[in-house]
């Protein structure tokens, strides 16, 4: 595959239909792949696998539960699986079956959850996802990768193949979405990257919502406020060794997720940081833990804090 000449299709067709065209390209290197989905195959870009590769593709339908039993069973039978259907069905729906065949009996699959976050407003919270993390991340046996464009995706879903636990791959933002990391970039599950260096504030993110926090990074340079952006694309294991230099480097980090503050980036972040001996002030953004009404993807994102302007105010107030 040749990387140059397919990032900027990648970003034009975003996340979801990215995940099809790598899919094609894992089938070729990897032929004992499995791809599982619940009636998704379109919306996850799977049509041509599908088409090309249907030994090597099931569809359940809608049945989510199921979904994760037969991706067990093939596992445990030697394939390489990846399943995938839209984030709050791949992970809540099914959450007993993650938790005992793969936390507990250890079964390696790559659950990939399609339009997680808050790009599915306008459907409401049965289709948004702000709790899928802060759900898994309790789950032994489970890494959880949150890629932040789709050439990182790329990365991360060859990674992910090769790891040796399950992987859970949350998919945000649509289509058109901005290609944030440099090309020659080494991704590592649980290996954060400093995507934009600065001394004076720390912004952690972790999906395509990174693209603010470094446009906010920017406007705060020219009112004088260096600001360190670092990509945490690993929730779990998370970096903790960058954490910890962060906050004896640094005296405050902001971590921006599309995702409730309660369970996941800044709760892990939080976390590392209440083992150290440290003087830095930790400020989480993301969804403070109410469903409002839904809405278009700009209009939530302004609401809970994670638009460009919001992001700015945040440091400001705190810096």
């Amino acid at each position: 595959m040749n990387i140059e000449n397919n990032i900027k299709l990648w970003s034009n067709l975003g996340m979801r239909a990215t995940f099809g065209l790598i899919a094609m390209e894992l089938a070729k290197q990897h032929p004992d792949l499995m791809i599982t989905t619940s009636d998704v195959s379109t919306s996850a870009g799977l049509d041509r696998y599908k088409n090309k590769y249907p030994d090597k593709f099931i569809d359940v339908g809608i049945a989510e539960q199921n979904l994760i039993g037969v991706s067990a069973g093939l596992s445990s039978e030697g394939f390489k699986v990846i399943s995938t259907t839209f984030s709050p069905f791949q992970t809540l729906r099914c959450c007993e079956q993650i938790k005992v065949h793969l936390g507990y009996m250890k079964h390696k699959i790559c659950m990939v959850g399609l339009a997680s976050g808050l790009v599915l407003g306008n459907l409401g919270f049965t289709h948004c996802s702000i709790e899928d993390i802060g759900s898994l991340r309790s789950i032994p046996n489970i890494s959880i990768v949150v890629p932040s464009d789709p050439f990182e995706l790329f990365k991360a879903l060859n990674a992910a193949i090769e790891h040796k636990n399950s992987v859970y791959i949350r998919l945000t933002a649509g289509a058109n979405s901005k290609i944030i990391n440099a090309k020659n970039y080494e991704f590592k599950i649980g290996k954060a990257v400093e995507i934009l260096p600065g001394k004076d504030v720390v912004i952690i993110g972790c999906g395509n919502i990174l693209g603010n926090c470094l446009e906010a990074a920017s406007i705060l340079r020219e009112k004088k406020i260096q600001c360190s952006v670092v990509n945490m694309h690993t929730i779990k294991p998370i970096d903790k060794e960058i954490i910890t230099d962060i906050a004896k480097e640094n005296k405050l980090i902001v971590t921006v997720e599309e995702h409730n503050v309660i369970g996941g980036l800044g709760s892990s972040v939080a976390e590392v940081l209440s083992g150290e001996r440290n003087n830095c002030k930790l400020v989480r953004v993301g969804i403070n833990d109410f469903y409002s009404s839904g809405g278009s993807y700009e209009y939530l994102k302004d609401i809970y804090g994670l638009s460009v302007e919001k992001i700015i105010q945040t440091v400001l107030s705190n810096f």
